[in-house]
């Protein structure tokens, strides 16, 4: 799909920006690098004005609206680069693989009473997916959400979910504020066409937790009595930067645990095109008795059974908390 019309206005307005910037800094010195620069932003602008932006220079196809949003610069598609080019994006992406690797949180991750593990699969070599946990104040964090679009520019997103969510916790704001002030600073960051679905929670050594829900699929709470969705509304954040946020607020007993995940998983569909959907709340009542890691690897190996050999097409992520209040003091 080629670039849309609304996306292409931003990146006139992107890269006008970007000239200005340049131009001002080859007013104090002119290096080669500098004018380079100029003269790609102004054959970019020419490219927007005459109606070719988005047409690979070599076979006139398309290239890429992911590539383009992330970088406007580019003038081939994937198919028309060189083989040298080819290695180096390969290289890149790499590189941006292992980066996203190294900002998810560490395995096993427990405090505040909880042991936690989660399951973080990209469908392709990066990922749009988000998945964080933070200790702060005796309460532990948990953040889940699944950026908009797939490829570069998703990843790029979702690293500066991560970014904010580790700068902004430490600030104890209250549940609600703490994400709508996230929301303003995403909107004023992004493309009006990118957001996100999240969910942030907070929980205490006393099973008390809150949730916050920003238009991503309802956590799940496996008690005694059966699993039980969490009810909680909300845009995604990134689309208003006015937008309100509630939290809601339940009881966790010792021994229940809470699942998150991203509809990548309840998603995954069978030969037939079934999606897995409800099923995964059925599973779930029999995981009660489980560990984290048990009841993830029993939702894992349940889906690629379902989906009996059929393609996976988006990233899959799944959170599992459970509360063991025996371990209620500090982090391990």
């Amino acid at each position: 799909m080629g670039i849309q019309v609304t996306d292409l206005n931003l990146l006139r307005d992107q890269l006008l920006a970007r000239r200005h910037k340049l131009e001002a800094a080859t007013v104090k010195t002119q290096t080669a690098n500098l004018l380079h620069l100029l003269e790609e932003v102004d054959k970019a602008l020419e490219r927007v004005e005459v109606g070719t932006f988005g047409e690979c220079e070599d076979c006139r196809g398309t290239v890429e609206a992911e590539r383009l949003l992330a970088d406007p610069l580019t003038r081939f598609c994937l198919g028309c680069l060189k083989p040298a080019q080819q290695r180096l994006l390969e290289q890149d992406l790499e590189l941006a693989a292992r980066i996203q690797t190294g900002l998810l949180p560490r395995r096993n991750f427990s405090a505040a009473g909880w042991s936690t593990s989660y399951h973080y699969e990209p469908a392709s070599l990066i990922s749009g997916d988000y998945c964080d946990l933070l200790y702060d104040d005796d309460h532990l964090y948990f953040m889940v959400g699944d950026v908009s679009g797939k490829g570069v520019a998703a990843s790029m997103l979702m690293a500066n979910l991560h970014a904010m969510f580790r700068a902004l916790v430490p600030t104890r704001l209250p549940l609600e504020e703490l994400v709508e002030k996230a929301n303003r600073i995403f909107c004023g960051s992004t493309l009006p066409t990118q957001y996100a679905t999240l969910i942030v929670g907070k929980a205490d050594n006393r099973g008390q937790v809150e949730i916050c829900n920003g238009g991503h699929p309802s956590p799940l709470h496996i008690g005694w009595n059966g699993t039980k969705v969490v009810e909680a509304g909300g845009l995604p954040v990134g689309l208003f930067s006015d937008l309100k946020f509630s939290a809601s607020r339940i009881k966790v007993e010792p021994g229940e645990s809470l699942v998150v995940y991203t509809d990548g998983l309840s998603e995954s569909e069978s030969p037939a095109g079934v999606p897995y959907g409800d099923s995964l709340r059925a599973l779930l009542n029999a995981c009660h008795s489980l560990s984290p890691q048990e009841t993830i690897d029993r939702c894992i190996q349940a889906v690629l059974a379902f989906r009996a050999g059929s393609p996976r097409l988006d990233d899959q992520t799944m959170l599992v908390l459970r509360f063991s209040p025996e371990g209620r003091s500090g982090m391990q």
